[in-house]
């Protein structure tokens, strides 16, 4: 797949033991760190979409701990060598990955699994309520060529 310019990931390792998991997600010498606002953790119903939004400003660093989530990135800057590209990823309890999701990149995600997702985002500057770094698109009326819709088969 051919990544949208700026959007990056990193594999994540389960650890296993007769204790429980341990799965690190961001350390600061980690390549793909790129600073450290805040980090939140937001959860996702089944079946319920989460889109679209893009910040001038923060990078997120996107994991889904609990669940599936379908997370889709498109590409709307004109001056972007992959301007017009959409990135999907599938990632979860079956595929623990982080994103990482550059400024003015839209993206968004579908709860793919029949619990409850929990995604765990780092970002790289705090949310600031007076002027909050967050523009927002419609899920599904918008310019956006993305579909949430299932695709059976």
């Amino acid at each position: 797949m051919d990544f949208i310019n700026g959007v990056r990931t990193k594999e994540l390792k389960v650890i296993p033991d007769q204790r429980g998991r341990l799965m690190e997600i961001l350390r600061e010498d980690d390549d793909i760190f790129a600073g450290f606002g805040q980090v939140y953790l937001t959860t996702t119903l089944p079946g319920v979409v989460k889109a679209w939004h893009l910040h001038k400003l923060q990078t997120d660093n996107v994991v889904c701990v609990a669940g599936m989530i379908r997370l889709g990135l498109y590409d709307d800057r004109k001056d972007s060598p992959t301007f017009g590209l959409a990135n999907e990823f599938y990632l979860g309890v079956h595929r623990p990955l982080l994103v990482q999701i550059p400024p003015l990149v839209y993206h968004g995600w579908k709860c793919v699994s029949s619990e409850e997702a929990l995604i765990v985002n780092t970002v790289t500057r705090p949310y600031n309520h007076a002027e909050p770094d967050e523009y927002r698109l419609d899920p599904h009326e918008n310019h956006l060529p993305w579909d949430w819709s299932r695709a059976d088969g």
